[in-house]
């Protein structure tokens, strides 16, 4: 069944999974991600049509595709094939606040933005700016 499910990802779905990635990459998904999560799916615009129903789903094919030798590469090849451009730094900011969210980032998790970085093609300049804006709205 969930073979077909990666091909008919959404944009929602893309962005669910970047944020699922990002917690998930140092094996130790923490309730202040899983809340980050939630919420960002729960209030931002861009989720306004999500049946978050999916987030179940897509959580699943991640750490499928985590378990697998080349399923990080996997990864971006679904992000490539169902995510428009236009949210590319949508999907980072995503993913630095998601990272940002238990207020220390794991070296795996700073390696994991270094590559959605280059995966998504950001610039250096907006990815810094991206990441002061995450920093900020996670200081204590």
């Amino acid at each position: 069944m969930s073979e077909n499910i990666p091909h008919s990802m959404s944009p929602q779905d893309c962005l669910v999974a970047i944020m699922v990635a990002i917690s998930a990459s140092d094996e130790n998904i923490r309730t202040a991600e899983l809340v980050k999560i939630q919420s960002a799916v729960n209030i931002l615009p861009v989720f306004g049509q999500y049946d978050v129903d999916r987030m179940n789903t897509v959580s699943q094919i991640v750490f499928d595709l985590f378990e697998q030798e080349e399923g990080l590469d996997a990864l971006f090849g679904l992000l490539r094939d169902n995510l428009p451009e236009r949210l590319f730094e949508t999907a980072y900011a995503l993913a630095c606040d998601v990272a940002a969210a238990d207020g220390k980032l794991e070296e795996t998790e700073l390696r994991l933005l270094e590559e959605i970085r280059y995966e998504l093609n950001i610039d250096r300049l907006h990815a810094a700016a991206i990441e002061r804006g995450a920093r900020a709205r996670h200081i204590t």
